[in-house]
């Protein structure tokens, strides 16, 4: 185990190590400030046993936890790292007067007059209204409450920047790797086009099937070069790209292939990453229709919920024990892994391999243009706030 991975690991044997190392210095710097109370030293002349300061301890560290937790996974996710800075400051004042609230019931239900050797016994002995004690326990909340949750909050919010961080570079390192393939394919892509303008037109009178196959193929490359060197491009687009690559192959395959698709009529104003899809559907010729001679279907049907894009891929496939190996080093890993890195905790990819049929799901929380854009300004103030 590396201290890397100790302190960024989501596993949750790390997790609970780094809580508890984190309440064990702090815990232990507590109490050795209380032992070392120069106030103690002055009225009794010794300090008190260290084991005696560990006890004490306990009774400030525990209400602390009912501030500190609210912070880290309540407070700083929700609001402090989305901007909602007020909304963030009013609920870290209602928290604290619930760990003010446990603290107060906390020290009012300690039988003080059996542990006189506690340094603050003495304070809650000579209390005698219901205010007072409320009164000492918020004095005795404020020492180091706030300083418990600044650093537990400090850690936090190292490890979500820091994560991020590795992410943003990860997405410009995938991005550039994107870029110089795409770069290295559009080698004089206006000759391309023109070359294929012509084949069409040839191909027009001597075979209009070729034609036709021209046409949707000159589609699919005009899409692959325009619109998948954008970050994000409307839904519309990509399924109408999904699409004409689904004509091509029903060219090909004439009436051999039996290849049924729905996708919603309407998309609105949905973005989704270019070229997401297609290995998804292109999977399901390479390894599924065209490896099979009796009978190939497909079935692809898709759909949109407010902002939760589904899409359900299923495919007959030869019984083929090789053919899972040449699955997991193509479209799905390289689909999965974009997906980890585009949409992470908006999405969901479920594969299922049987004897005679691949299924693959695949459920994205979308963005709407909007709040992409919002999106967008939110992370360039927040990498100007890292600087």
């Amino acid at each position: 185990m590396s201290v890397r991975e100790f302190i960024l690991s989501d596993k949750n044997w790390y997790r609970f190590g780094r809580h508890l190392l984190f309440w064990f210095f702090w815990g232990g710097y507590f109490a050795i400030t209380r032992q070392l109370n120069p106030v103690i030293y002055m009225t009794t002349g010794k300090f008190p046993e260290f084991w005696k300061s560990i006890i004490e301890t306990f009774f400030f560290l525990f209400p602390q936890t009912f501030l500190v937790y609210p912070t880290l996974y309540f407070i700083l996710p929700y609001y402090v790292f989305r901007q909602k800075y007020v909304q963030g400051a009013l609920w870290f004042i209602f928290f604290y007067f619930v760990a003010l609230l446990v603290h107060a019931i906390v020290l009012i239900n300690i039988p003080w007059d059996k542990v006189p050797w506690i340094s603050t016994a003495q304070l809650f002995l000579t209390t005698t209204t219901l205010y007072q004690k409320f009164f000492m326990a918020y004095l005795g909340s404020i020492q180091g409450s706030i300083t418990a949750v600044a650093l537990a909050s400090s850690f936090k919010m190292f490890k979500h920047y820091y994560l991020k961080s590795l992410r943003n570079q990860q997405l410009q390192k995938e991005n550039s790797e994107a870029q110089l393939r795409l770069l290295m394919a559009q080698v004089q892509p206006h000759f391309m086009f023109n070359t294929l303008n012509n084949i069409y037109s040839q191909a027009q009178e001597e075979s209009p099937k070729s034609a036709k196959m021209i046409l949707e193929l000159s589609h699919i490359l005009r899409y692959i070069l325009d619109e998948g060197k954008k970050d994000w491009v409307p839904l519309e687009n990509e399924l109408q790209m999904v699409v004409d690559y689904l004509n091509l192959e029903k060219i090909r395959y004439d009436n051999k292939l039996d290849l049924h698709y729905s996708f919603p009529n309407s998309t609105g104003d949905q973005l989704i990453a270019p070229l997401l899809l297609l290995p998804l559907v292109e999977n399901c010729f390479k390894h599924g229709a065209s490896k099979m001679i009796d009978n190939p279907w497909i079935n692809i049907k898709s759909e949109l919920q407010g902002t939760t894009f589904s899409i359900k891929l299923m495919n007959g496939k030869k019984n083929m024990i090789a053919s899972d190996k040449y699955r997991k080093g193509t479209g799905i890993e390289n689909v999965r892994r974009r997906l980890a890195l585009l949409y992470p905790n908006k999405h969901a990819l479920e594969v299922k391999d049987d004897v005679d049929v691949f299924i693959v799901n695949l459920n994205i929380e979308l963005d709407s243009k909007d709040s992409v854009e919002t999106n967008m300004e939110n992370e360039s103030f927040q990498e100007y706030e890292t600087i």
